[in-house]
C-alpha cells in the first residue's frame, strides 16, 4: 500500500509540474488505470459482480492508497502554487 501511495504521489507530482495541471493524475487514475487493471485481470467466464467480489480488502486498500497518493499530489502542487512557487 505504501508503494502505491508513494508511486502515485511521485508520478502525480511530476505530471502536475510538467503539464501545469492540478487534478489530472487523480482523474487518470480513476478513469484510465483502475478500469484497465480490472478489465485486464477479469476472467470473462464470470460476471463482473462476482469478479469484483473475489477481491479482498487488501486489494481495495491498495487501490485507495494509490488514489490518495494521486489526490495528495494535486493538493501539494496547489499549496505550492498558492505559496508563490511559480515553477509549479
Amino acid at each position: 500500500m505504501v508503494l502505491f501511495f508513494v508511486m502515485m504521489f511521485g508520478i502525480g507530482f511530476i505530471l502536475n509540474m510538467l503539464m501545469k495541471t492540478t487534478w489530472f493524475p487523480a482523474y487518470v487514475f480513476i478513469i484510465v488505470i483502475l478500469p484497465i487493471v480490472v478489465y485486464s485481470l477479469w476472467d470473462h467466464s464470470q460476471s463482473l459482480g462476482i469478479y469484483l467480489e473475489s477481491f479482498r480488502l487488501v486489494d481495495y486498500l491498495t487501490a485507495v492508497a494509490g488514489l490518495i497518493g494521486a489526490i495528495l499530489s494535486g493538493w501539494t502542487i496547489q499549496k505550492l502554487r498558492l505559496g508563490g512557487y511559480k515553477m509549479f
